[in-house]
């Protein structure tokens, strides 16, 4: 409670809010916070149980453990520091999950050195145990299997190592995913008419579409806004352009499961009754807004021959498994009526485009003749023409357009009419026409499973791609990509950190190795975690990976300073190994535990569940790894020998220093 008090003040005068990254944080920290407090406290009872009194126990474990759990909680920082420091809209998302952390365990270390000797000084008791006891059933069986391990160190390595590479060739099997949608109970629908759509005709779709929506029993309640997207009223919002062809409708389901039974009537309806609607039933986002998943972005110099290209590729992601509604940023032309004036007779009549724009504009559009209040509003009215006359071509050319003099001319005097095809839109990427294709998903199959599916089609229409054109793929594939190339990109800042601290704390460089062979280990519980929970490895997911190489270093590191105070003693080699990592076991067995238990209640949930899965995975996996592969890894590398009388080793000695959860 102290350390979170501490957060709490923290998180306030940095503005951090209670929101989904940060309350996940703090239950990612709980796990983590014990472990300090545990370390101090049975540093303590170790002293008790050797006969010191209680104040020298306190000072103790303040002296003897205060720079390893620095140096550990150091570690677990740097492992989260790819996430605070990633230059992209997914590090801005989730910069929380590593401030909440870092700002814990810094925390928890200041208040396990000061605070808690001083409680464990006021509330331990004089140990029912003493330290010399025999072992406990468990830890002979687990001081059995560790001299095995140690004795057929060769074996060891080398099934830890086929372990490790089956882990990575796994690593393929387990979907990939950019951020999860959202689990709250809203969809958000787009309406999509033509480019050249007036917001009359739009608005007409909408008041049927909203007749739909108000007839289901399992809607709450909804909105919709024409002309214009939604306010943004949640963070990963994707905020539309106002447009007169596009709508946007908000809409309450009464739970996930009615969410998604609205959802597939509201899909059919959509492709039923407004077949000439671009429809888009989805819900929420979590992580950076990306809109469509699956986009394919052509560009080139010539509209028609991107439309051209574009066509064909939308044909081929019409037949590709796991995509639907095809659709198109901008492709269609639209008809248009142009009125060429001859300047020069309308010049010798005192006319200019201007005058006979003015005029065009006031039979077509209207011009405002005054305005009327309602209430606190005013409206304008405006007057213009028959619906029959603005149609007419007949009547523009009748039109009269007035002369300097007061007298009149018909518009065809002094100008032609003609009908052509243009774009109402085109969008352009530096500068350069780019028309955008863009596919939906269908339930169960993720996007990058689609892309990757689409890769031979693709790569056949990019070769037969005209000079000067390109096809690039965007939506969540893409967006994917920036944010893992960011994370990437802190990578190289996070492991001089992590090596600093470790020359810091071990002062070798062949320890530092030991150490850093244990680090990525941790992939093989991730791999088989995310493959028996079926969970994807998303943004989340790599986050969680990277902060786990942090906790697992940090395991190793207490434990070969352990080895190396065992040594000090003037023990053997191997007996020193051995003392070391039956000391290390319960305190890792129980803070491995702990965090374990903290990742319980985030992972049903979508959006931690796959980060709290690997989490669990590889800590689990890292455990063992930690108490039986290093200790092998350790006697081989220094080329340490078992002595004659190693197999008659009683219980050794508690050195006080305890280890620190990885």
């Amino acid at each position: 409670p102290l350390v979170l008090a501490i957060v709490f003040a923290a998180m306030l005068a940095l503005g951090i809010d209670l929101q989904r990254i940060s309350l996940g944080a703090l239950i990612i920290a709980l796990g983590l916070l014990v472990d300090d407090a545990m370390i101090t406290i049975e540093t303590m009872v170790s002293r008790l149980e050797r006969g010191d009194d209680k104040p020298s126990a306190a000072v103790f474990a303040y002296a003897s453990t205060a720079m390893p759990r620095l140096a550990g909680t150091l570690v677990t920082v740097a492992g989260f520091v790819p996430v605070g420091f990633a230059r992209s809209d997914a590090g801005e998302y989730t910069f929380s999950l590593f401030a909440v952390v870092a700002l814990s365990l810094i925390a928890s270390w200041v208040v396990s050195g000061l605070f808690a000797p001083v409680v464990g000084v006021a509330l331990l008791g004089k140990p029912k145990h003493s330290h010399s006891e025999m072992l406990s059933a468990p830890m002979r069986l687990f001081k059995r299997a560790l001299l095995a391990a140690m004795r057929a160190k060769w074996i060891t390595i080398l099934v830890t190592a086929g372990l490790f590479a089956a882990a990575l060739a796994g690593a393929r099997l387990i979907p990939q995913q950019f951020f999860p949608s959202s689990d709250r109970p809203e969809l958000l629908v787009d309406l999509k008419l033509q480019d050249n759509a007036s917001i009359l005709a739009t608005n007409e779709v909408v008041q049927q579409f909203d007749e739909i929506v108000a007839a289901d029993p399992d809607v709450e309640h909804f909105s919709t806004y024409v002309g214009q997207g939604a306010i943004r009223f949640y963070l990963p919002l994707d905020v539309a352009l106002p447009n007169p062809f596009f709508a946007q409708s908000v809409i309450v389901t009464k739970g996930l499961k009615e969410r998604e039974q609205v959802r597939a009537r509201l899909e059919k309806a959509s492709a039923t009754r407004f077949p000439q609607v671009v429809a888009r039933v989805n819900p929420l986002e979590l992580g950076p807004p990306v809109g469509w998943p699956v986009k394919y972005r052509v560009d080139g110099p010539d509209p028609a021959q991107v439309r051209s290209i574009a066509l064909q590729v939308a044909d081929a992601l019409g037949k590709t498994a796991g995509l639907r509604n095809v659709n198109f940023d901008w492709v269609e032309p639209s008809r248009v009526m142009r009125v060429r004036v001859d300047q020069d007779q309308a010049r010798q009549l005192g006319l200019s485009s201007a005058v006979v724009a003015t005029a065009l504009n006031a039979i077509v559009s209207g011009t405002t003749m005054t305005q009327v209040r309602d209430d606190i509003y005013l409206v304008d009215v405006v007057a213009r023409a028959e619906q029959t006359e603005r149609t007419s071509l007949e009547s523009l050319r009748s039109l009269q357009i007035p002369l300097p003099g007061g007298r009149v001319v018909p518009l065809r005097q002094i100008a032609t009419f003609d009908y052509s095809q243009e774009y109402p839109i085109v969008w352009r990427r530096d500068r350069v026409p780019t028309l955008t294709v863009q596919a939906d998903v269908v339930p169960g199959v993720l996007p990058a499973t689609a892309v990757k599916a689409f890769e031979p089609q693709l790569g056949k229409l990019v070769a037969a791609l005209p000079s000067g054109y390109h096809i690039s793929t965007g939506g969540s594939v893409e967006e994917s990509g920036k944010a893992q190339a960011s994370v990437m990109a802190v990578l190289p800042a996070m492991g001089l950190l992590v090596l600093t601290i470790l020359m810091f704390q071990l002062q070798s460089f062949q320890r530092m190795f030991l150490v850093l062979s244990v680090a990525p280990l941790g992939i093989i519980g991730v791999v088989a975690a995310l493959l028996l929970a079926q969970a994807p490895l998303g943004f989340v997911a790599i986050l969680g990976v990277l902060a786990l190489t942090g906790m697992i270093a940090r395991n190793s590191v207490i434990l070969i300073d352990q080895i190396e105070t065992e040594r000090r003693t003037g023990a053997h080699p191997w007996d020193s190994v051995v003392t070391a990592a039956l000391h290390r076991t319960r305190p890792i067995l129980l803070t491995a535990a702990a965090a374990t238990l903290g990742m319980v209640p985030i992972a049903p949930t979508v959006f931690w569940g796959p980060m709290a899965f690997a989490i669990i995975g590889g800590l689990a996996v890292a455990t063992v790894l930690t108490l039986i592969f290093l200790p092998a890894l350790y006697v081989a590398w220094f080329r340490i020998s078992e002595p004659l009388q190693a197999e008659s080793c009683t219980e050794p000695a508690h050195t006080g220093i305890l280890a620190l959860q990885a």
